[in-house]
């Protein structure tokens, strides 16, 4: 289990109730680290988002909003 490079830094942890050991610290640490590699290696996305033929042409569809009427004034 290893980090990925940049990801440790700025973390921190703020114990707020009682007096942990340095050892239940480090059995925390390396519990939600392992938390955090696990789920960041299956968290996937794709890095090009494909947008359909629908998706680029419906903006010339709208008719523009005639901002000088207000809210109360539209009537699409």
């Amino acid at each position: 289990m290893s980090l990925p490079e940049g990801d440790a830094e700025g973390v921190t942890i703020d114990v707020l109730r009682g007096t942990p050991t340095e050892e239940e610290l480090a059995a925390l640490i390396a519990v939600v680290s392992e938390a955090y590699v696990g789920e960041a290696a299956e968290a996937v996305a794709d890095d090009a988002a494909v947008r359909s033929a629908w998706s680029l042409t419906q903006r010339n569809l709208r008719a523009p909003l005639r901002r000088e009427l207000g809210w109360r004034g539209y009537s699409g």
